[in-house]
């Protein structure tokens, strides 16, 4: 911890950032909630996740990009590899979590994505993207009841999600014996 120029140290700085960087998360959650429409909505669950993405660590950032990047080159095992470094240098990041969960499900290896997912909503409790995945598991492993509830709850904190509205219709049309 070295003091800068006005006395105060970087772990201070940081920390002063975090505490923004959370009354900003908030605020959005806040408005997100109250939010109607579906554009606007996106715009700041966009912003949403830009927050999350931000692990507050160059390293961490770097690790993150690289793994994106490797999915999408289909480079799974470099992928998860890379995001399993993530969640061992930074256990507290939501986000690495929730990527590797996304990683597992891909893999569908269902038992460690929803450790992940668990782990993810440990540290964020509203966050809706992993929320869903776990609505998505549900629904695949046969557990529809569960999936409903799940979808439900992405619309507390995110009431104009259009996946998660339509989801709600199709499971309580299906689980009420109607076609969906």
């Amino acid at each position: 911890m070295t003091p800068d120029v006005e006395g105060t140290s970087e772990d201070d700085d940081v920390s002063s950032a975090n505490k923004r960087e959370a009354t900003t998360l908030d605020s959005l959650l806040a408005d997100l909630k109250r939010q109607p429409d579906s554009a606007a909505a996106k715009r700041i669950s966009q912003r949403v996740w830009r927050i999350w993405a931000d692990s507050g660590s160059d390293t961490i950032n770097l690790l993150m990009d690289r793994a994106g990047k490797s999915m999408t080159a289909k480079m799974n095992n470099v992928a998860l590899d890379l995001l399993d470094q993530v969640v061992r240098l930074k256990p507290g990041y939501a986000e690495g979590w929730n990527r590797r969960a996304t990683m597992h499900f891909q893999r569908r290896d269902f038992g460690r994505a929803l450790a992940d997912i668990e782990q993810t909503l440990k540290l964020e409790p509203r966050h809706y993207g992993a929320i869903s995945g776990f609505a998505v598991i549900m629904e695949q492993l046969g557990h529809k009841d569960r999936a409903l509830e799940l979808w439900h709850r992405v619309l507390e904190i995110y009431p104009a999600n259009e996946q998660a509205q339509k989801k709600v219709i199709d499971l309580e049309e299906e689980l009420a014996g109607e076609p969906a």
